[in-house]
């Protein structure tokens, strides 16, 4: 018996640490601090929910520094703390494991500490060496798949409160996340297709399992908390498996912090229509959903009406504040976009929102929606407002341009382009194009005279439009980036030649 009592915690920890069963402490000459293996056990029932700060506190009192894991863990079962004896020992045994390793790289008993090994790191180097300690992809094959869906869990709130806008796990190639559009390799241990596979399914529920591995594609939300949130493609590709983890803000930011001050009244009058198409696009990772997450909750205080967002998959949930907001996801919710949007029309909605603008058959019922009363705001992965135009009438064919032409020129409210580009301090600062629909654009996109768009937003400064490269121009006059960022963005060689 341990402790004088059986306990398969304290029997497992034993018998790993080969130690016999007691409760006494070390010498006084023991040095004056936890064990790396116990700070282990208190970082991850800490990250798993299972323990409170002011618990492991009360812990460290009661058993003193010198107090070995086994005797943590029986005073953790004795107090009623965990319930779940099941994961605390799994909890043990990974503890012991990284224990040998050294200590995380976060204090449990901070209370600014989070499990972020790599959150205040600087240096690509520095983040490398941490996180590959703080997640032992060299031992993924020995770990059970509780103990693996733990560690995940703890690297992706990792990942999340570093700044990092992605996490990647490919087979074949080393784990790195993706910070401030830098890509930073993680681990210098490459996956092998077992152990990719593993770490992309293990917080899968059967049923996920089983349709990522019939598709070989899949998309999903991945909620770890309610504001700890993820979204995940998964795929098969010529070696394996490989997963792309993109962090969602824990909280909807305002247009003025995003960057949008400047032309805060433009958007707001933007949001007043109750009525038309308004079209936010950008390339991947330009912060198209964070804008339109800050559009959406900017309408939500503001008005009284009802929401649907049309999403693959739901990213950020919106509650309900002064519009009833109604969030569905194409799979679980509703078959496809197109789908969707022909139902929304019966469901009364005042506001329809659309993750992407991908096909012709949901281009044409947003223009549909936006004609018969709605305001509908949807994404375009498109660069500048004259390419967004293109690519929104050239899906339709030949026969249809004049009509849709007219039917364009009358419903769109107005095009948002933008991009995030590195800060001279470090981080992102925002860029944006503006374009608002009015007669001049409209006869532009009625008469298909495309060519012209840009000199008329060029002189349409006073209702609020903005081109890309002014914008870019003014962030270096600004200071805000450097001289090589500029150039690279700008197009107007009268702008590229004032670049010093």
């Amino acid at each position: 018996m341990i402790f004088g009592k059986w306990n398969p915690v304290a029997i497992s920890v034993s018998f790993a640490l080969g130690l016999p069963a007691r409760t006494g402490k070390l010498p006084a000459s023991a040095p004056p601090r936890l064990k790396n293996d116990v700070l282990w056990l208190l970082r991850l029932t800490l990250d798993q929910g299972l323990l409170t700060r002011a618990q492991a506190r009360q812990l460290r009192t009661a058993l003193g520094d010198n107090a070995e894991l086994m005797d943590f863990a029986q005073k953790i079962i004795d107090d009623s703390i965990v319930a779940d004896v099941e994961m605390l020992e799994k909890l043990a045994t990974l503890a012991m494991t990284k224990g040998q390793k050294g200590p995380p790289a976060s204090n449990p008993f901070d209370d600014g500490a989070t499990a972020v090994p790599f959150a205040s790191l600087k240096h690509a180097a520095a983040a490398t060496e941490s996180a590959a300690a703080f997640f032992p992809f060299d031992a993924v094959a020995t770990m059970d798949d509780g103990a693996l869906a733990g560690a995940l869990r703890g690297l992706l709130k990792a990942t999340a409160v570093s700044g990092a806008s992605d996490l990647h796990f490919s087979t074949g190639a080393r784990p790195f996340i993706r910070q401030n559009r830098v890509l930073t390799k993680i681990s210098e241990h490459s996956l092998t297709p077992e152990d990719s596979l593993r770490l992309n399914t293990v917080l899968l529920s059967a049923g996920q399992r089983k349709i990522f591995l019939e598709r070989k594609d899949y998309d999903y939300a991945l909620a770890l908390g309610g504001s700890d949130r993820y979204r995940v493609n998964l795929m098969f590709h010529k070696n394996g498996a490989a997963g792309s983890y993109r962090m969602v803000p824990d909280k909807v930011r305002s247009l003025a912090d995003l960057g949008y001050t400047a032309h805060l009244e433009t958007l707001k009058k933007l949001l007043s229509y109750h009525n038309g198409l308004i079209l936010i696009t950008g390339p991947v990772g330009s912060g198209k959903t964070t804008t339109l997450a800050a559009m959406v909750n900017n309408l939500n205080t503001a008005r009284t009406d009802h929401i649907i967002t049309v999403e693959d998959p739901i990213e950020v949930v919106q509650p309900a504040k002064g519009c009833n907001v109604t969030q569905r996801e194409v799979g679980p919710h509703t078959k496809s976009f197109a789908s969707a949007l022909k139902g929304a029309l019966r469901e009364d909605p005042d506001v329809i929102v659309i993750g992407e603008l991908r096909d012709l058959e949901t281009i044409e019922m947003a223009i549909s929606a936006s004609e018969t009363g709605h305001l509908v705001i949807g994404t375009m992965h498109t660069s500048d407002a004259a390419t967004t135009l293109t690519r929104l009438l050239d899906v339709f064919p030949p026969s249809q341009q004049t009509q849709i032409r007219a039917s364009v020129s009358e419903s769109l409210r107005g095009v948002v382009c933008q991009r995030l580009l590195p800060a001279c301090g470090g981080g992102l600062t925002l860029a944006c194009e503006i374009l608002i629909a009015n007669t001049a654009i409209q006869n532009l996109i009625r008469e298909g005279k495309s060519q012209g768009l840009r000199n008329t937003m060029e002189t349409g400064v006073k209702d609020g439009m903005c081109l890309m490269d002014n914008v870019i121009f003014a962030l270096w006059q600004e200071k805000k980036i450097t001289s090589e960022t500029a150039l690279a963005n700008i197009t107007n060689r009268v702008l590229r030649a004032k670049i010093s």
